[in-house]
């Protein structure tokens, strides 16, 4: 009799459903050692731990020649499907085919950069894959959570406290301007630190936040500025300010449309952006078809840094799915 073992599913041996797949196909210890390129013991120490495992002889002999019991003619088929099964998820990836993927991805921003972002990736991807899927959503309080626990696929922000796991892709950064009304009183060719100081300023934070960059060059010329209102979105901004004497400190580019009543004008001082990052989770970074995506993203990016009006369609096509990004991080968001 054979004794029937105990096992879990952390102890289990995969390679013994290859070697009881080779021995139920050939019935022979000697042919199945010859399509394992095992020797002969080798594939008898397999026998035997099959029939410890599962309490059944599995081959028994008749004759010059061995057949299989009712139990193992019983798990020839699940045998034979678990086994190419797995050589199927273990296989590498195959060659990405864009005109037939059917996936959806989850691409989270800030409503600023989704703005910028949107119209040239939706087209992109249109154009490439026409079966693709895309959920642009806007940042959330789990922001940080998001990609590790698979709710977002990437993210185009400046992450606060990367994490081993989250991969980033740094992009660049835009220069900011002042956004005002036309006939705004600051509406001059180049406004001084006394007119931006003085005149009355709308600030973009999802978290109400209404400090910032601006306000520490302000300090470090003796000027502090009035804020009159947070909103968490840039659209709300420009509203407040196509309608009143406010003004809003936005990125040149990576912003949403103006309207015919707003124009720009600089600042009296250099001042980028927050770093524009492309990140996603480390398991996602061999996907080919994550990397195709992640690489358009950024691409779609550069082109609005660049104020390059180009289709990034063809470019995104021919890079190569498979390129893995580098793990540089972003700078940390400031309040």
């Amino acid at each position: 009799m054979f004794g029937k073992a105990g096992i879990t599913l952390a102890h289990m041996d995969l390679n013994l459903l290859v070697g009881l797949d080779a021995l139920l196909e050939h019935r022979s210890v000697q042919d199945a050692a010859a399509q394992l390129h095992l020797t002969q013991p080798a594939v008898s120490r397999i026998l035997g731990r099959l029939r410890a495992t599962t309490g059944d002889a599995i081959l028994v002999r008749n004759g010059r020649e061995m057949v299989p019991t009712a139990r193992a003619l019983e798990l020839r088929e699940e045998v034979r499907e678990l086994v190419t099964r797995a050589h199927d998820v273990l296989r590498p990836a195959e060659e990405l085919d864009l005109a037939t993927l059917e996936r959806t991805f989850t691409v989270r921003s800030h409503d600023a950069l989704l703005a910028a972002l949107a119209p040239g990736l939706v087209a992109a991807v249109a154009e490439r894959a026409p079966h693709v899927t895309l959920r642009l959503v806007g940042e959330s309080r789990d922001d940080d959570r998001e990609l590790s626990r698979g709710g977002v696929d990437i993210a185009v922000d400046c992450p606060s406290a990367p994490a081993g796991s989250i991969v980033s892709r740094v992009v660049g950064t835009d220069d900011m301007v002042l956004v005002l009304r036309r006939g705004n009183a600051v509406d001059v060719a180049r406004p001084t630190a006394a007119q931006v100081a003085g005149a009355p300023h709308v600030v973009v934070s999802r978290r109400g936040r209404s400090g910032g960059p601006v306000d520490r060059v302000l300090q470090a010329e003796g000027l502090t500025r009035r804020v009159v209102a947070t909103v968490p979105t840039v659209a709300a901004a420009l509203a407040v300010v196509a309608t009143s004497e406010a003004v809003v400190v936005l990125p040149r580019r990576l912003r949403d449309p103006l309207g015919p009543r707003l124009r720009t004008r600089p600042l009296p001082w250099k001042l980028s952006s927050e770093v524009a990052a492309v990140s996603w989770h480390r398991r996602h970074t061999t996907d080919p078809a994550h990397a195709w995506l992640r690489d358009l993203v950024a691409a779609t990016l550069e082109a609005a840094l660049s104020g390059a009006h180009r289709a990034v369609a063809t470019m995104a096509g021919e890079t190569a799915a498979g390129r893995s990004a580098g793990g540089q991080k972003p700078i940390g968001r400031p309040a």
